[in-house]
């Protein structure tokens, strides 16, 4: 089996922990030293790595780089690095699989059912048959987003390690298990995820109904939402939806009543829950998610909501920005605007204040540089996120910055927002369209 080191370099990759290993491949956290990112590199086990295999990945690799969807996860390279041969993806942080040992409101299941289901509608759409789905292959992205992984991928393994059939135990459909597979089997395995999220228990064979786990399903969701679930798992593949699209269509249908059944005890304890309270428990996971990334370290002057010094407005309350002493960065500051400035910054990227030391000599190598200049004379060329205007030439960026793991993005700057948090876009001052 692969074995890397941790702090190993792998080409441009340096190993920052192993995050997974299996029968297949083993999995690490990398930082990606020129992008200056994290990515998940997936390394199959050598033994695996024959010519027709080796053939086979290149034929998927080619065919998940076509892929255009917020809920697949497109493979971003793949190749031999060092004889190596390594499959690299965007860094999520964790799956599904890790996130149903936690308890989850029943919202939140709705919404990542929502989530799988037009991800394997996407695929079936393109006709292409996963054949693998288990929560382990959903990996969930800052903001709540969810990305099927592993197209194809996991069937030239599982072609590789069992002749017959494909799949996972547990997940599998009874004719997949037969070498039969269909889009239908599919259909299968995502009824068995839902399953298993609302009712807390995987349903096995014979796969009679009621399954497992019934009672705290029949309390908690609609009738209808049982149903539709009932029609997933029918051992009779004709009798099931026909493909994911379908599927995810009639879940459409039923997602407004998806929760009636709720009963009247948790209706009271959530209308018990004041505004304040809400707005505290969002500011807590916006903190959570986001402090580190958006190097968040002061508060608004106004309304006391968290903010980073890089933010031109409040994205709580909309106010214009104010710098406090307590968000600055680095050592010297904007006579302007007051943001602190790096001492071999020219202008201030924020503002487009004047000179701080225009003799100053651009040095490099800062961790948090994240994007280029487009002005092929700039002798600087480095960025960090957010900036207005480059510190070297005083160019303003054109490229609208996006929020790592977020797809949102403001409807009059383009750059990335958080509308699961944010009133307005605190580069811009635009209000935010929520859901």
């Amino acid at each position: 089996m692969t074995s890397l080191r941790v702090r190993q370099r792998l080409g441009k990759y340096r190993i920052v922990r192993r995050l997974a290993e299996g029968g297949f491949a083993t999995v690490y956290k990398a930082h990606d030293t020129i992008a200056g990112i994290n990515v998940a590199l997936k390394l199959p086990h050598a033994g695996l790595i024959t010519k027709d295999t080796l053939e086979a990945f290149r034929k998927e690799v080619r065919l998940t780089a076509g892929f255009d969807h917020p809920n697949v996860l497109g493979v971003k390279d793949a190749g031999f690095i060092d004889d190596h041969f390594v499959i690299v993806y965007p860094l999520g942080k964790e799956t599904l699989g890790d996130r149903m040992g936690r308890r989850m409101s029943n919202k939140t299941m709705i919404s990542f059912a929502e989530q799988m289901l037009e991800a394997v509608a996407y695929a079936h759409r393109k006709k292409i048959l996963h054949s693998d789905l288990k929560p382990e292959n959903f990996i969930l992205f800052p903001g709540g987003q969810l990305r099927l992984a592993d197209f194809g991928i996991a069937k030239v393994a599982h072609r590789t390690l069992v002749a017959s059939g494909s799949g996972t135990v547990g997940y599998v459909a009874p004719e997949q298990a037969m070498g039969k597979p269909s889009l239908r089997s599919d259909v299968f395995s995502m009824g068995l995820i839902l399953y298993r999220m609302f009712s807390g228990q995987l349903p096995e064979w014979p796969f009679s109904w009621p399954p497992p786990g019934f009672e705290r399903v029949r309390k908690c969701l609609h009738p209808d939402l049982i149903s539709f679930l009932r029609k997933s798992l029918e051992i009779d593949d004709h009798k099931r939806f026909a493909d994911a699209t379908r599927m995810a269509t009639a879940f459409q249908r039923i997602k407004p009543r998806a929760l009636r059944g709720t009963p009247s005890r948790r209706r009271r304890a959530k209308s018990s829950v004041t505004r304040a309270n809400w707005k505290t428990l969002r500011t807590k996971e916006f903190l959570k998610e986001y402090r580190s990334l958006l190097e968040v370290r002061g508060t608004c002057s106004q309304c006391k909501g968290p903010v980073s010094e890089s933010m031109q407005f409040c994205p709580w309350c909309s106010t214009k920005r104010k710098i406090a002493k307590e968000e600055n960065r680095f050592r010297s500051n904007c006579p302007r605007c007051k943001r602190s400035l790096k001492t071999d910054w020219r202008f201030c990227p924020w503002c487009y204040g004047a000179a701080v030391n225009p003799d100053a000599v651009p040095r490099h190598g800062d961790v948090r540089y994240a994007g280029r200049c487009a002005n092929a004379k700039c002798e600087g060329k480095d960025l960090m996120p957010f900036m207005q205007y480059c510190p070297w030439c005083r160019r303003k960026v054109r490229q609208p910055w996006k929020i790592e793991g977020a797809n949102d993005r403001c409807s009059g700057c383009g750059w990335g927002v958080l509308r699961d948090y944010w009133e307005c876009c605190p580069w811009c001052g635009r209000s935010i369209r929520k859901r």
